[in-house]
């Protein structure tokens, strides 16, 4: 595989040939870890931004409301983002110097999310439904959705996630690789997997701060009535209403949580990323 610190080599860097096995298993397992160590922040942020309010959707009673569904879907989710995140990047290969390569991370992480979501949508309705209603199992919930919706009302919510993930990838990927190359520029050699799981702290609590009205917008779509207007999935409209609403504390409403999650996510999942998939690498090239 080919990545930006390639020319710096070293312990987090890549390899002469894509390691698409590492980069599964590496995206599987960091994301298994983020999502079930910061899950009660996720429930949280969800609660905030429901339509019933904090209170109403549960207050901070059972913060483990959905967490099946989230570990059902973790592994998954992850992997099928970082197999095609580190597949595009390895196809469109460009010199660690180019100015494309901003682009081809950009690119790389839109075609990631695009992917992931098909995975991550249903787990999202599932465990966000489940998040705002603990007095039901996510089993029932499940079940409810495919009986009452059928498997669409699974992917309720799949173009507004899109939208919410790319614009928030277009942000945090490439300023998690720059921040990589500058450090490692500063200290003349490939960041360490810590430092690289510091850059993705900062990246993503930056990237989810300005990307929270979408991820309200979202949540408001999935958690919406069947067959009302908010159900239909246009993002707008469901901005509007929110704007119309509460204002613009209404468009960022869970920002804080969403931020401390982020980033806090952004530094175990990118660090235990790096750290997995180097080991990874590492067992390979050992083996004769």
């Amino acid at each position: 595989m080919r990545t930006s610190t390639d020319s710096l080599g070293g312990v987090c860097g890549a390899m002469d040939r894509p390691g698409f096995t590492a980069s599964l298993v590496a995206g599987g397992v960091a994301g298994v870890a983020v999502d079930l160590i910061l899950f009660p922040l996720d429930t949280i942020k969800t609660r905030l931004q429901s339509p019933q309010g904090f209170n109403k959707a549960g207050g901070f009673r059972g913060i483990y409301a959905g967490v099946p569904s989230a570990a059902i879907g973790s592994f998954p989710n992850a992997a099928a983002f970082f197999i095609t995140y580190e597949y595009v990047k390895w196809l469109w290969h460009t010199d660690s110097s180019s100015y494309l390569m901003p682009v081809k991370h950009m690119l790389a992480a839109s075609a990631g999310e695009v992917v992931a979501c098909l995975i991550r949508v249903p787990s999202e309705v599932v465990k966000q439904r489940a998040q705002v209603s603990a007095s039901s199992r996510t089993f029932h919930i499940f079940s409810n959705i495919l009986y009452t919706e059928g498997i669409q009302g699974l992917y309720r919510g799949y173009k507004s996630t899109v939208l919410r993930e790319i614009p928030f990838s277009l942000v945090q990927f490439p300023l998690w690789e720059s921040l990589k190359a500058l450090w490692s520029w500063r200290q003349d050699h490939v960041v360490d997997c810590w430092q690289s799981a510091v850059c993705g702290a900062f990246a993503g609590g930056f990237a989810a701060a300005v990307t929270t009205p979408l991820d309200v917008a979202k949540t408001r779509i999935m958690l919406a009535k069947a067959g009302s207007s908010t159900a239909s999935g246009n993002v707008l409209s469901a901005l509007h209403g929110v704007w119309r609403t509460q204002g613009l504390s209404g468009l960022f409403a869970g920002v804080f949580p969403r931020m401390a999650a982020i980033s806090l996510g952004g530094f175990i999942f990118l660090g235990a990323y790096e750290q997995t998939r180097s080991l990874l690498l590492e067992l390979g090239r050992e083996r004769p």
